[in-house]
């Protein structure tokens, strides 16, 4: 059983997934670091700085907390905010998303399209042809290719 765990274990997808998700870890942070550091502050600015993660609809009377998490205590809350937040933040992850994945395709579309360098023909080929044409010179006919 431990030689075919290990089997499983050492197999190229499986390192590659592990190496996958390790990655996507570090990913993960890049993007939200991208999303709350740089794009949130944009989307503040051009509403006014309204901060949507505190925006609910209560839904029984005599709830008057100002924050979400207050108002949750008091009582059951429609947090239409935090929603909102997340789909802009899915929205932004995705973009940005898309995007590397264009530029990725992009690179290995040039990298595709290089001309394949051409192989330089085998000395002793050169040398095999070079006595052709020297033979087919001396009894005066047109070597072959």
């Amino acid at each position: 059983m431990l030689q075919e765990f290990k089997k499983f274990a050492l197999k190229g997808n499986m390192v590659d997934l592990a190496i996958g998700i390790i990655i996507g870890a570090a990913f993960s942070g890049l993007v939200n670091s991208i999303v709350q550091d740089l794009f949130m502050p944009i989307v503040a600015a051009i509403t006014g700085g309204v901060d949507f993660t505190n925006k609910f609809v209560p839904l029984k009377e005599g709830i008057t907390a100002v924050t979400l998490d207050q108002a949750r205590a008091e009582g059951p809350v429609l947090a239409y905010g935090r929603f909102a937040t997340l789909a802009i933040n899915f929205l932004i992850v995705a973009f940005i998303l898309f995007m590397v994945v264009k530029l990725m395709n992009r690179l290995k579309r040039q990298e595709e399209e290089k001309p394949a360098e051409v192989a330089e023909t085998p000395r002793e080929e050169r040398l095999l042809e070079e006595i052709r044409d020297l033979l087919a010179a001396q009894s005066g006919q047109q070597p072959r290719v």
